[in-house]
C-alpha cells in the first residue's frame, strides 16, 4: 500500500509521521481511535483532517507493526 496521506519531514514535528504535512502525528490519530473516539469526534477535534486520513493512519500503524516481534507480558 502506498501512503499518500502520510508524510515525514525532518524539519517538522521532529520527523515523526504526520497526516498530509499537517502537524498532526499519525500516533495521535491512532491513539484517539484506540481511546474509543468516533470518526466524527476526531474530525471535530482536528477540522483539517478528512475521513480518509484516519483510515490511512490506521493502515500505516498496522503496517508499521506487521512482522515485528513486540514483547508482551505472558498471562500467568
Amino acid at each position: 500500500m502506498k501512503f499518500i496521506r502520510i508524510t515525514v519531514e525532518a524539519n517538522k514535528m521532529g520527523g515523526v509521521p504526520c497526516i498530509r504535512g499537517l502537524r498532526i502525528p499519525v500516533a495521535t490519530v491512532v491513539g484517539m481511535v484506540a481511546d474509543g473516539m468516533s470518526e466524527k469526534e476526531i474530525l471535530k477535534a482536528f477540522p483539517d483532517l478528512e475521513p480518509e486520513d484516519i483510515r490511512q493512519a490506521l493502515h500505516y500503524a498496522a503496517e508499521a507493526v506487521r512482522e515485528r516481534e513486540i514483547p508482551l507480558v505472558s498471562a500467568s
